[in-house]
């Protein structure tokens, strides 16, 4: 244990040290899950990771699960983010391709938190399901919502609204989550996000122009 803790406070009654330790077992836990998936992670491994023995990692967490519940928690918001500042006032296909950036900028600057995420989702989401069916489904369908209406208004090309979000999660998480995939087949001195980015401009300016 560090000094003299013994239980860990919680929110703001956290000391620094305890901010501190918490913060390097979620950065541990983070990349070992992305490594490793859920069942190849130990709290062993996070432990060396975070470079803390096991005993004071469990003072902070009880199991692996906790940690990655924390994790997955955290995530939710920055994930969610991009769609949400969806604005139905703006001109459709411009706010789409916005969407459709900030997107692929969120794989490029946390292809861990996006692996991460995709393998909960790959296990059947057992940490996710109430916001899956919950907060995530309510907020698709009130983007989706947007969309048809502008698709209702022909400022948008005629999709299915649902499918259209569906294909920009694809089209931009894979270079995250198939990362290792993307580098051997584009080879040495090609950056994927810098290939990407006009790529995806140019295909969604196509597809949704009215």
């Amino acid at each position: 244990m560090d000094g003299q803790e013994t239980t860990e406070p919680r929110g703001p009654g956290r000391t620094r040290i305890q901010e501190r330790n918490r913060a390097l077992i979620l950065e541990a836990g983070l990349a070992v899950f992305s490594e490793t998936g859920f069942r190849g992670a130990t709290l062993d491994r996070i432990a060396k990771s975070a470079r803390l023995s096991k005993p004071n990692l469990l003072y902070y967490f009880p199991s692996k699960e906790a940690i990655h519940l924390a994790l997955l928690q955290g995530l939710l918001d920055a994930w969610l983010a991009p769609l949400r500042g969806l604005d139905p006032e703006g001109e459709p296909v411009e706010e789409v391709l916005a969407y459709v950036r900030r997107k692929l900028e969120l794989s490029r600057d946390f292809p861990r938190e996006s692996r991460l995420f995709a393998n909960e989702v790959l296990r059947g989401a057992p940490h996710l399901t109430e916001v899956l069916g919950g907060e995530l489904a309510a907020l698709v369908d009130e983007k989706a919502a947007i969309l048809g209406r502008w698709m209702d208004e022909g400022r948008l090309a005629r999709l299915p609204p649902e499918h259209l979000v569906f294909s920009i999660w694809a089209l931009t998480q894979h270079y995250a989550d198939f990362d290792t995939q993307v580098r051997a087949v584009l080879g040495d001195g090609r950056d994927p996000f810098a290939e990407a980015g006009p790529f995806l401009d140019l295909l969604f300016r196509r597809l949704l122009a009215p």
